[in-house]
């Protein structure tokens, strides 16, 4: 796998929301950054659209940030404890002011990761 990201990420241990269809699914973040956020598969449908939304809160935060996403690659990673399937997602639609937090998120956490 050639590492196509554009910009710096950091960890994300969050859960989320994952609206397919206009229907929420709940779904785990592992990294974020300014472009996009890696998803692990939590309780989901399978799906045939690559468009989906988000909504979440960064850690420390209490601002629910709105993004549209497209999946971008799906694929599975080995993590503790077993084989996590899961979604590259880039960031499609949001607005300024939640990818400025996301950046100020991502200088502040990529470095002491």
């Amino acid at each position: 796998m050639g590492n196509q990201r554009k910009s710096e990420r950091a960890p994300c241990d969050i859960y989320l929301n994952k609206i397919i269809d206009e229907a929420r699914h709940l779904a785990r973040a592992r990294d974020i950054s300014p472009d996009g956020i890696w998803l692990s598969k939590v309780l989901e449908p399978a799906h045939q659209g690559r468009e989906i939304g988000l909504e979440f809160q960064l850690p420390g935060s209490s601002e629910v940030i709105w993004a549209a996403g497209e999946v971008v690659r799906e694929d599975d990673r080995e993590l503790a404890g077993g084989t996590v399937q899961g979604s590259a997602v880039r960031f499609t639609a949001m607005a300024d002011r939640f990818r400025r937090m996301i950046e100020v998120y991502v200088s502040r956490t990529a470095g002491n990761a």
